[in-house]
């Protein structure tokens, strides 16, 4: 069973710097896709980045984060993480680690088995 534990959330002034981590579990595998997701409040789940290491690493961005937010994934350690820059409060709201038994990455929260419990994070201007 994987159980995922994300943490790292916080508050800060718009422009700053945020790294989430997320610690996996049981047997995450390299061929396992891995994806944070962000909820805003009163919304779903959106897709954020995601990341597979099977035949080489793959990284996908929502257009709103490509150049801000960076995956990376270090498989010795379990632990997935997102840096995240130039935050701005449409960043606020409760980040989610997610992982998959597949190897490509799903831009939709259906497309994942395993959930972790989210870390809130909040942006002022």
């Amino acid at each position: 069973q994987v159980q995922l534990a994300e943490s790292g959330g916080g508050s800060v002034q718009a422009g700053e710097s945020l790294t989430l981590s997320c610690a996996a579990s049981g047997r995450i595998f390299n061929s396992y896709a891995m994806a944070w997701f962000h909820q805003a409040p009163g919304k779903g789940r959106v897709f954020v980045a995601g990341i597979t290491l099977a035949g080489g690493t793959t990284r996908d961005y929502a257009d709103s984060v490509k150049g801000r937010f960076t995956i990376s994934r270090d498989s010795a350690k379990n632990a997935l993480y997102l840096q995240m820059n130039s935050l701005t409060p449409e960043d606020s709201g409760v980040y989610y680690c997610a992982a998959r038994a597949a190897p490509n990455i799903e831009p939709w929260e259906d497309g994942y088995e395993y959930w972790g419990q989210g870390t809130q994070v909040t942006v002022s201007s």
